[in-house]
């Protein structure tokens, strides 16, 4: 997931207020209930020591909530008397309302509540070319199309040795349009950067364009069985997206299993548990952080300073990295706050751990994939 959008928070010092409330209730009583829901989250930040501009600050941000229609929910960062941040979520708050009072922001949840957004393009493929249509968050639009050779597109039912060579010239046609389409399919994708291609039509249609498109968009193209001419409805594109996300996850966590394990020159290109991440931190070795929201060691307390790369599991450590005065902080929060500093990416191996088994997930619930190899280290 790209969170680079979070880069403003830390440029702030905090503390701060983190509020996740969910906004899926509508009924004629909502605009009540958020409004009480409003002043039990400034309450609740108030008795965790947050100052009272803050807290005013974060209720009347909730209050513009009360006629809301969003179907999930929003998070809000405030500090020093301002909303600095307040995402829409993709998946409700877990019990409606979680309040935080944190020397960082509490962002970890939002690995899972944000939801991965693709922006797909849908190419609606035939023989004759295909129409593409954008679709994200703010809804569908019309992306172009390609139009291929027309003649001749379709086999005779003869078997006389004699069609041999029309027969042919459907099979180029049909391999001369496919390829025009996954031609300009390459260039759509490029123009709207879109995360995720789906391909609708016919299985022979389908596979053909598949095959054709460049390798780099192999593992972000996904396929859909509907006939030509249908179009998706947003619960189809919704289910491919998810299991888009899920299959990410499984081969992230994949990739991170494998390079866990010594190779054959005794490196390693994974560290999990939270001494082995901080320290990759700190040296900005991660490529990947990999977490699980909800993993035992997410919380675990460590110490961090001003600069991102200031991180330490015991408070004493922090001293050699010019640091006198630490202050704690979650785990995630600390390590979510390296890393988008230091460009590198974070996803949540949540939709990929129950099929593969807690077993094979990263101790404690945080694991990372690294820029370059370590030695294994030795136990003495």
């Amino acid at each position: 997931m790209d969170l680079a959008f979070l880069r403003p928070l830390y440029e702030h010092p905090g503390p701060w207020a983190s509020v996740y409330v969910g906004t899926s209730q509508h009924t004629e009583s909502t605009p009540h209930e958020r409004s009480l829901t409003a002043q039990a989250a400034s309450r609740q930040l108030a008795d965790q020591g947050a100052d009272e501009r803050t807290c005013q600050a974060v209720e009347s941000a909730l209050e513009e909530l009360r006629h809301s229609t969003e179907p999930h929910g929003r998070a809000l960062f405030a500090t020093g008397g301002e909303v600095v941040l307040d995402p829409a979520l993709a998946a409700p708050p877990q019990g409606g309302l979680s309040v935080t009072w944190s020397a960082l922001p509490h962002t970890a949840p939002l690995l899972d509540l944000l939801g991965e957004d693709p922006v797909c393009v849908v190419a609606y493929v035939d023989r004759r070319g295909a129409d593409f249509e954008l679709r994200s968050a703010l809804g569908s639009r019309d992306a172009g199309s390609v139009t291929g050779r027309r003649w001749p597109l379709h086999r005779t039912s003869t078997v006389d040795w004699s069609e041999r060579h029309f027969q042919l010239r459907v099979e180029n046609t049909w391999e001369h349009n496919a390829a025009e389409i996954a031609d300009a399919l390459a260039v759509c994708q490029e123009e709207t950067q879109a995360d995720l291609l789906i391909l609708v039509g016919d299985d022979r249609e389908r596979r053909a364009v598949h095959e054709r498109l460049p390798q780099r968009l192999h593992d972000r193209t996904m396929e859909a069985s509907h006939g030509a001419g249908s179009r998706l409805l947003d619960e189809d594109v919704e289910r491919i997206r998810a299991e888009h996300v899920r299959r990410r996850a499984a081969e992230d966590l994949e990739r991170f299993m494998a390079a866990r394990a010594p190779d054959a020159d005794g490196n390693v290109g994974a560290v999990e548990g939270v001494p082995a991440v901080i320290e990759a931190a700190r040296e900005h070795r991660i490529d990947e952080l990999l977490i699980i929201p909800e993993g035992p060691d997410t919380h675990r307390e460590v110490w961090v300073g001003e600069a991102p790369d200031q991180l330490a599991v015991r408070r004493t450590d922090t001293k050699t990295l010019g640091e006198p005065r630490p202050w704690s902080a979650r785990a995630d929060d600390a390590l979510l706050r390296s890393v988008i500093a230091s460009g590198a990416a974070a996803l949540s191996l949540t939709p990929a751990v129950p099929e593969a088994g807690p077993q094979t997930a990263p101790v404690g619930g945080l694991g990372a994939l690294l820029r370059w190899t370590e030695p294994p280290q030795t136990r003495s």
